[in-house]
């Protein structure tokens, strides 16, 4: 099946236009990206669509789009035990003979961004997209740039706000209803400004469920150490709507 799809993404995926980059760089990221990817429009995400990159063994990561001759050494490496999938966050580059995407990365800082040989990664489109407000307390689920539903959350405490930047879902983790953390834990590249770390992890934020105690703070307050929390039933909803194979990678606007 993954050799079936990786076939599939050769043919469908990657670069568009080249804005800043000078007509011989153009050219070259064309003819080097197009000759691994094929012609379709990979970008950072849009309004309407967004890309997301499977990780299905460790790959090198570097912290600038490797340029020239001479490849270096990478900053870090990603595996599968990181991230099933990861967010495409910026339009193919060419380098050192090769083509590049680049990645929001699974840890901190917020804004980590990585470069990744395309040749290692399989490019899939998603038309879905998650929008928070933190001003007004609401999640917004969009298909194809139209808001298919707005739900009422809890948002991080003024001592403890949620982030905001661009993330992407990295687990959907099915849990207990009656926990603290309701029926589902969706994990998010963002993590806590305040908080190194909570709870025995590094200050991960996500997006999860209510019970337990977590029903003494209403929705459409801000009560929470920095996750965003939805009643059970419409997280229930969010992640069928999605599709739990569908949900790692999935671009969350958080603002």
């Amino acid at each position: 099946m993954r050799a079936v799809r990786r076939a599939l993404v050769l043919v469908l995926c990657v670069v568009a236009s080249f804005g800043v980059l000078g007509v011989g760089d153009a050219q070259a990221t064309g003819s080097v990206c197009a000759s691994v990817l094929g012609s379709a429009p990979v970008r950072g995400p849009a309004n309407a669509v967004a890309w997301r990159a499977a990780i299905e063994m460790p790959i090198a990561v570097f912290g600038r789009a490797p340029v020239g001759r001479t490849l270096g050494r990478p900053t870090a490496w990603l595996t599968p035990a990181d991230a099933p999938w990861v967010l495409v966050i910026a339009r193919p580059r060419a380098g050192v003979g090769r083509c590049w995407v680049q990645v929001r990365l699974p840890w901190r800082p917020n804004d980590a961004a990585g470069w990744v040989n395309a040749n290692n990664v399989v490019l899939e489109q998603t038309r879905w997209r998650i929008e928070v407000s933190t001003g007004r307390r609401t999640l917004t689920l969009f298909r194809a740039g139209v808001p298919i539903r707005t739900l009422s959350v809890v948002v991080g405490k003024p001592s403890t706000p949620t982030p905001v930047g661009l993330f992407a879902i990295v687990w959907a983790i099915p849990w207990n209803p009656n926990d603290f953390l309701g029926s589902w834990v969706l994990e998010l590249t963002a993590h806590s400004n305040v908080l190194q770390q909570f709870d025995g992890g590094d200050g991960t934020v996500g997006i999860h469920g209510r019970g337990g105690a977590s029903l003494l703070d209403p929705l459409g307050s801000a009560a929470s150490h920095g996750c965003v929390r939805l009643a059970n039933d419409d997280i229930d909803w969010l992640v069928n709507a999605i599709g739990t194979s569908r949900l790692p990678g999935t671009p969350v606007q958080i603002g």
